[in-house]
């Protein structure tokens, strides 16, 4: 252990329950800002409530063991509580679908999920400390935070489009388009063949230099001649 803090915070407190937790916060929101800011589909909310979820857990596991061991000696007080965690992995799984156009939809639905379980734990532990504080925290993850992460998404330099073009010469159009703009790292990807006309539909992602329109290049990509539908991933 490279440092130490007081005791306080290795007990099971108000003061190491809202450390911990608002730790998770942070950690997980820095993964999640990652991934989402280069278009991953688990982002900023996914991750942190997967993390905060994680971290409600560990608290009720240390309650647990600090209140319930002695009394029961070698009875595991947590072993439904783990099945529990593993029965809401399955229905959260329902709530991931993948969209027409290979869009994942869901994620932060089923952490959410996952999320609540954890805190039902607790509650029903008796751990009232930590199931507030953590449901208020995952709470204002899925109100309060959206708006800062879309200010944080928005000057992402990454692009993820999903096309449909008329040929590959048009896709060739579209890259050209990009690379024209100062655009890196472009990677194209045929999903497949969308109709009997032989339209096609394609991936592409791209980094923009720092301070590109993002809004008005995709406007200039829909006006290129081929080009039908562009979307972001």
């Amino acid at each position: 252990m490279f440092f130490t803090l007081p005791d306080i915070f290795y007990e099971i407190n108000i003061a190491s329950i809202s450390l911990r937790l608002i730790l998770a916060i942070i950690i997980g929101g820095a993964v999640g800002l990652e991934r989402g800011a280069n278009k991953h589909p688990a982002g900023f909310r996914t991750h942190i409530l997967v993390c905060v979820g994680s971290a409600i857990v560990m608290l009720t596991n240390q309650f647990c063991f600090d209140h319930f061991y002695t009394a029961i000696n070698n009875g595991d007080v947590v072993r439904l509580g783990a099945q529990v965690i593993t029965g809401v992995g399955f229905l959260g799984a329902g709530t991931i679908i993948v969209a027409g156009r290979e869009k994942v939809k869901g994620l932060t639905t089923a952490a959410g999920l996952w999320a609540s379980a954890c805190i039902g734990l607790a509650c029903g532990i008796g751990f009232y400390s930590g199931a507030i504080i953590g449901g208020i925290l995952i709470f204002c993850s899925l109100t309060v935070l959206p708006k800062f992460e879309e200010h944080v998404y928005a000057k992402s330099r990454a692009i993820n489009y999903y096309l449909i073009v008329d040929s590959v010469t048009v896709m060739r159009d579209v890259s050209h388009y990009i690379e024209a703009h100062n655009g890196s790292s472009i990677e194209v990807t045929l999903i497949k063949v969308e109709d009997a006309n032989g339209r096609l539909s394609f991936n592409i992602i791209a980094f923009m230099p720092k301070g590109t329109d993002l809004k008005a290049l995709k406007h200039d990509i829909e006006l290129i001649d081929g080009v039908f539908i562009v979307e972001n991933y």
